[in-house]
């Protein structure tokens, strides 16, 4: 149970690799925007979800309709969160299939109004367009209420000046993302699966 002076913020990375560059631009961004937070006088409840973990009971939650075990707890602290950040690797000029796998998975309206934090990484800065050509107008579809700094980190920006550059443009996008954490309403956590009804009752229904 957090407090008032508390947001609850949930890191989503799709990175494929232990370590991942994914990963990485991840928890650049949470520090970013927990340090954004702090000077607001907000604690962060964090948690990272290592997308890679979950891919069997993604594939298993689209046949059946039912997130299972520890994917059940990830897509509830999804709903029970203040705030999210969002990367995924770019693959053919795209987010990535276990990315988007995830966020299909989750139900109608779980994210409206969401305070989110969209980051991408890629081998090359030519593929830095997907943040707006494909994944800002995903979330869009989802309601989800996206911080207008989007973060892409090409190889060549892990370095060098291109890191300087990339450090001003998380910093940025973090104190964004608390801006909009630290106005959001606390609200309460649901169980979307409480009122699931039990196999042996659906099939009692089917039976003549």
């Amino acid at each position: 149970m957090t407090d008032a002076q508390t947001r609850t913020l949930t890191v989503v990375s799709a990175g494929l690799t232990q370590p991942s560059s994914s990963r990485l631009l991840a928890d650049r961004l949470t520090a970013a925007t927990v340090a954004a937070l702090g000077e607001r006088g907000i604690g962060a409840d964090v948690e990272v979800v290592e997308l890679r973990d979950h891919a069997h009971a993604l594939v298993d939650n689209m046949l059946t309709g039912f997130p299972g075990g520890a994917l059940r707890s990830v897509v509830e602290r999804v709903a029970s969160s203040d705030g999210i950040v969002a990367v995924t690797p770019i693959f053919n000029a795209s987010y990535s299939g276990l990315y988007k796998s995830f966020f299909d998975v989750l139900e109608q309206g779980m994210l409206d109004g969401m305070p989110t934090l969209l980051g991408a990484t890629g081998g090359t800065a030519r593929h830095s367009l997907a943040l707006d050509h494909a994944i800002r107008p995903m979330f869009a579809y989802l309601r989800a209420g996206v911080v207008p700094t989007a973060v892409y980190a090409a190889s060549e920006d892990w370095a060098g000046s291109g890191d300087q550059a990339l450090a001003r443009r998380i910093a940025r996008a973090g104190d964004e993302l608390a801006a909009a954490m630290a106005l959001r309403e606390r609200v309460r956590p649901v169980d979307h699966f409480a009122d699931v009804v039990p196999f042996e009752e659906l099939l009692a229904q089917q039976r003549p």
